[in-house]
């Protein structure tokens, strides 16, 4: 099936991964922003006493980036266990600044054995057309892009980034060999190309992330470029809008995002009820990228059923009921999955 379906649709053959990424951000993402000179972090500790019943300390952290003359900061919400051991970590980019929140069960990550570092996606920039607020006005003059300039997904890809940088100051309570980064719908989107573009990512998760995350753009019945594009250009670089009812002139396609995680381990999640994300095509995905990883998409040769989970491969995908939303079932196909193939953690 999926097979016959590759050939009818001719999608762009896999690329070595740096010419992919090149080809993404130049015709997509815009380009991400540079590394800053320097990362500095303020910390105000145990912002809640006693937070998740006295099982973590929640700390809100300042990241201050220097790049140039200009300086940008942004706070991210960090829940650590504190039983004296080292954990696997979760880079949340989040919908909410609330800790914890309706998209982010804290208590049971923590259970879990996790740590998680949320960052509330328009305490980077604002979710519009303005570029002239937050990094957006850092970066662009007069909020005035190129063509390729940068699009709002990379830069909430770029702010988990320097969270990573945040994490390496933690050794003894974060493992970085085993940190992960994920994200619902538009953010889900941005958890695949902070994940594809910094290999200090060992996992990315992106759950509903449809039009411009893991949905083939050639192959969908959810959301065109189009329709995406119309409704948020800010989130993409304005070299995206040549594809608008033109997707097969596109030189890629979202299994070229996928791919780009490899060597490293990748989760799409979809609802069967999910009608902007198109389940279908986000599974077609995975089976598309596959080539690129050293184990692959394991699973039949048929579209999955509601509440399978195919784990075994590099790039794992599962299908939940239900409609557009992130929840504690996510998060839990999310921890198993990670355990699954950390399973020292």
């Amino acid at each position: 099936m999926f097979k016959d379906l590759l050939k009818e649709i001719n999608l762009p053959d896999l690329l070595p991964k740096e010419q992919m990424l090149e080809i993404l951000q130049t015709e997509i993402y815009g380009k991400l922003p540079a590394k800053p000179d320097k990362v500095e972090f303020s910390v105000q500790e145990n912002v809640v006493p006693r937070f998740c019943a006295g099982k973590a300390a929640y700390h809100l952290v300042t990241i201050t980036c220097h790049m140039g003359e200009k300086t940008f900061s942004f706070p991210v919400h960090a829940t650590l266990p504190m039983d004296g051991k080292k954990h696997p970590f979760f880079v949340h980019i989040n919908f909410r600044p609330d800790n914890p929140d309706r998209y982010q069960p804290t208590e049971e990550i923590i259970d879990n054995g996790f740590a998680v570092l949320s960052v509330y996606y328009e305490d980077v920039t604002k979710d519009d057309n303005d570029f002239t607020n937050g990094l957006a006005g850092v970066l662009f003059e007069n909020g005035e892009r190129p063509e390729d300039g940068t699009g709002k997904i990379a830069m909430w890809a770029w702010a988990a980034h320097r969270v990573l940088d945040y994490a390496e100051t933690l050794p003894d309570v974060l493992d970085m060999d085993c940190a992960v980064v994920c994200g619902h719908s538009r953010l889900g989107k941005t958890a695949l190309l902070a994940g594809a573009t910094d290999t200090r990512f060992a996992v990315s998760y992106s759950n509903d992330s449809g039009c411009a995350g893991a949905a083939i753009a050639r192959w969908t019945t959810g959301e065109p470029v189009s329709y995406i594009y119309d409704r948020f250009p800010f989130w993409f670089c304005q070299n995206y809008s040549k594809y608008r009812n033109n997707e097969s002139a596109m030189p890629c396609d979202q299994h070229y995002l996928a791919a780009s995680i490899a060597p490293r381990k990748v989760l799409i999640g979809s609802a069967s009820k999910d009608g902007w994300a198109c389940p279908v095509s986000e599974q077609f995905c995975c089976f598309a990228a596959s080539p690129a990883f050293p184990n692959g998409f394991v699973c039949p040769d048929r579209l999955a059923e509601v509440g399978e989970m195919f784990f075994d491969g590099d790039i794992g995908y599962h299908l939940r009921e239900g409609q557009h939303y992130f929840g504690r079932e996510d998060w839990n196909k999310l921890i198993l999955f990670v355990k699954k193939h950390f399973p020292e953690v």
